[in-house]
This record gives structure tokens, sequence and C-alpha cells, in this order.
């Protein structure tokens, strides 16, 4: 577990030159170009049905991309030390974000929830940016006070309270999802930070009897909580898209009907190029094809804490924490993701990382990549230059 309290600074040269993690960057291009090629089957006949243009989607897809790349290609330059002192204000924009939203006139409702704000010719997803808002504020918290979370219950529960307000506002608008990988995130976070397990412990149990009681009040929650235990009981209602879902997976079989062949995406699988974009891969690709996707999943973690674990033994512990949050992010909406095409979870409304139709989405995903690279280059140029003292120091013994 990561448990020192500060982080050990060291010089970070403008002119030094970038050092890129390419084991990381080839699993994001293959993993995006890839989501391109998916998302492109997926919503061709959505898109000339909605837009008359068959690559409607795809195209504003690539225009999220090119946003993302430009502003991950920015904060690739920010030194760590700048998101570190960022996370006050990191904590005001998060929830400045999930209050706009809700505001009358200023939110957009989509199929019943209100989680977009108009951005020009972007609708942004507020939970997207909040939620990596959340994570720079919480790593700084970790590492301030970590003497704190390790002893006593109030360091504990202090972000827990910031993090419950966040969402209860994610409730309200509402999105389980996000409110589910946040808390999830923030948990991993503060596990490895060297939180009490008693402490999880009391949290866990209320926070699972207090989402239990909002599921009970609420039937529609309770409908879409239980029925994917049996979508056939009811396949032309409740459980219509999960039928349709494990139909498309289903027709995969081992090696999938081939590139563009799905018929599921024919307008009987809903949401085919957004939070079902799995199925229709599944449909096409098959079983095989399956396993390729979700190896480079995990080799996307893999990396992601592996870098985490090296932060932590340079103690960069601010680093450490961030890319944490960040992979742990990542891993959770993707198992979601895959688990609700496959019928093992309710439906959640999350989208496939790099591969879903999902603008805001993403964007910032590709910022939190640029963040991980970041953090590469840093600890990088920190071992040349302690291997550069060390040489200097031997050539004067």
């Amino acid at each position: 577990m990561m448990n020192r309290s500060a982080t050990r600074p060291f010089p970070v040269h403008m002119k030094t030159e970038l050092q890129i993690d390419y084991v990381l960057l080839t699993i994001v291009i293959a993993l995006l170009m890839g989501g391109f090629v998916i998302l492109a089957s997926a919503s061709i006949s959505i898109s000339d049905s909605i837009a008359n243009n068959p690559f409607f989607y795809i195209q504003r897809q690539m225009f999220a991309a090119a946003i993302g790349v430009a502003a991950g290609f920015i904060c690739l330059f920010i030194p760590m030390k700048l998101w570190r002192n960022f996370g006050p204000l990191a904590l005001m924009l998060g929830f400045m974000l999930l209050i706009v939203v809700l505001m009358p006139g200023i939110g957009h409702e989509v199929n019943g929830s209100t989680r977009w704000v108009r951005l020009g010719v972007i609708n942004l997803q507020v939970s997207e940016p909040a939620r990596l808002c959340f994570i720079i504020y919480l790593a700084g918290y970790l590492v301030r006070r970590n003497k704190l979370l390790r002893e006593e219950f109030t360091g504990f529960l202090r972000p827990m309270i910031v993090l419950s307000l966040a969402c209860v506002l994610l409730l309200a608008e509402p999105d389980f999802g996000a409110t589910v990988v946040l808390l999830a995130t923030a948990m991993a976070m503060m596990f490895v930070a060297g939180a009490r397990i008693r402490d999880f412990l009391i949290f866990v149990i209320t926070t699972v009897l207090a989402l239990a009681a909002l599921a009970i009040a609420s039937p529609y929650r309770m409908q879409r909580i239980t029925g994917f235990l049996d979508p056939w009981a009811d396949p032309f209602d409740s459980g219509f898209q999960l039928t349709q879902s494990l139909i498309a997976i289903g027709r995969g079989e081992w090696f999938g009907v081939g590139l563009g062949e799905s018929v599921q995406k024919l307008f009987y699988l809903p949401e085919a190029h957004t939070d079902f974009v799995f199925a229709v891969y599944a449909e096409e690709f098959g079983l095989f094809g399956s396993l390729i996707l979700i190896a480079l999943f995990l080799a996307l973690l893999w990396r992601v804490f592996k870098l985490a674990m090296r932060a932590a033994d340079a103690e960069r512990y601010f680093e450490a924490y961030i890319a944490m949050g960040l992979g742990t992010w990542l891993g959770i909406q993707a198992f979601i993701n895959i688990g609700v095409n496959m019928g093992m979870l309710p439906t959640k409304g999350l989208t496939l990382p790099l591969i879903s139709y999902g603008r805001s989405s993403l964007i910032i995903t590709l910022i939190c990549i640029a963040l991980l690279l970041r953090i590469h280059h840093e600890l990088a140029i920190n071992i040349k230059s302690v291997n550069r003292k060390r040489h200097k120091l031997s050539k004067k013994l």
C-alpha cells in the first residue's frame, strides 16, 4: 500500500525531450482505431436513418477524437505539480458542473435523463469531466491527509462525504452508472492509500443499504436491476434490449459473421452504437475477436497499474493515486459495459471506453491518457536524473 504523506520533488526541465510510454500509446491507438471501425459498422443503419448519411456518427466521433487529442497534447505539457495544486479548484469545478446541468434551461434532457449541457456543436455529459475533477481532488487529499486517513475514521469520512454529495447530484440527473463508477474508483484509491478495512466496511454497508432503499423506492430502477436476471420472461418489454444483445452475441459464435454483416444492428438492438456496441462487435467478430478486445483492455489496465506502482516506488504518491484512479475508472467502466452486454449486470448506460459512440467520454478519456503519459514522462526524467547523479558520484570516487 502507498502510505507516505508527502511526495519527493524532482526537477523537470521544460527543454527535456519528451519521454513517451510507447506500449501504452500503442494499446490506446489500437483501441481507438479499432473503435472507429466497430462504431462505423454498428452505427451505419441508424446514421442513414437519422441524418441520411451512413457515416454521421463516425464523423462526429472522429471530430471528438481530434478535440481529445488536441486537449490531451496540451495536458501532456502541464507538470503534475500544477495538477496537484489544481485540486481545490477541481473540486469546485466538479460540483459546479453537476449543479449547472440540473438548472432549468441549461441541462439538456435525453431519454428522461438530464446529463448534458450544450456547448456549441457538442453536448457535454458533465459526469465525465466532473469525475476527472474529483479524482484529481481526491489524489491531492490522499497525499496531504495520509496519516489521518490511516489512523482516524474522520480521515476516511471527510472525502466520502464530499463524494457522497457528488453522488446525490449524479442520482438527481439520474445517472446511476456514473455514481457506481465514481464510488468504486474513489474507494480503490483510498484502499491503496492505506485506509483501514473497518472504515471501508462501515461505508460499504451504509452505501449498499442506501442504494437498496433507493432501488426499492423506485419501481423503474428495481425493474432495471432485476430485469437482467431473466430477460426472456418479458422479451418484448423490460427484457427486449438484453435479449437482442444476447442474440447478437450468440450469432457471432467462434469467429463472427464478418465485419458489417451484423443483423441485430438493423434496428433490432437499441443503442447498438453506444451502450451495446460490444454486442454488435461480438456478432461480427465472434468469441475470438471478443477475447482480443478484452485482452487489449487488460493490457491497458496492466500498463496503467504498473505505472502507478512505479510512481509509488519513486515516492511520487500524487501521481500514483492519479494513475490508480484513472486505471480503476477505465477498468470498471469497461467491465460494466461488457457485463451488461452479456447479461451479467443490470443496464447502467455506460459506454465502452474508446469504442462506443460518446463524444464527452472519448474526449475525457484521451485527456486521461495524456495525464498518464505525463506521469510516465516525469518518472523517466527522474530516473535519468538519478542515474546521472550516481554516474557523477562514481567518477568522483
